[in-house]
């Protein structure tokens, strides 16, 4: 399914190329080389102060740990996210050391998980970022420490058709891709 952004400049193509499909290939086996390489990619994000406060547990599919992840998805993403080739739960830090709050970690993991991503799209994966999930059921499945915080679920692996998706899983599947405009979004000056 080619679902390319249509863009007023011209931007990278595998930027252009990123969506967040919901129909998973379930023969694909994410190879190490390819889970290394984008959790490499999301380990050189920016971070403040080069505190890097993101943390992954990557559960592969088939794995006891990616039962317990699976177990944590809200209804919807449960019924789709557990045919991909891994899932990948993204944790920060709540404190620094001395136990001041962390304030930039959120920032930080999106910009660690942004990079994810797009270094996933350039090995001819796609991911998708889930909310929809049950942090605290996450966080005790998996044993994490107090000191972290279950933001969210990327999941990892090859697009299949969207056909083998049913009700609303394709109904979303198959809508184009939407963006607001430039002039909705920037508010001041001009692109």
């Amino acid at each position: 399914m080619n679902k390319t952004a249509i863009t007023a400049a011209p931007i990278l193509p595998v930027l252009a190329e990123r969506w967040s499909p919901r129909s998973y290939d379930t023969a694909h086996e994410v190879s190490q080389h390819e889970l290394t390489s984008i959790l490499e990619a999301a380990r050189w994000a920016p971070s403040a102060n080069n505190g890097q406060p993101w943390r992954f547990s990557v559960a592969t599919r088939g794995s006891e740990l990616h039962e317990k992840v699976a177990a944590g998805l809200n209804g919807f993403n449960g019924s789709w996210a557990p045919s991909a080739s891994a899932l990948i739960v993204v944790s920060v830090l709540k404190t620094h050391a001395d136990g001041s709050e962390y304030k930039s970690a959120h920032y930080d993991a999106g910009l660690a998980v942004a990079n994810l991503t797009i270094q996933a799209q350039e090995l001819g994966l796609h991911t998708h970022q889930m909310m929809g999930i049950e942090h605290a059921t996450i966080h005790q499945n998996l044993g994490l420490d107090d000191n972290l915080a279950v933001l969210l679920v990327v999941s990892v692996g090859k697009v299949a058709a969207a056909d083998q998706l049913t009700g609303p899983a394709y109904e979303r599947e198959i809508q184009p891709r939407v963006r607001h405009a430039l002039d909705e979004i920037v508010l001041h000056g001009k692109p």
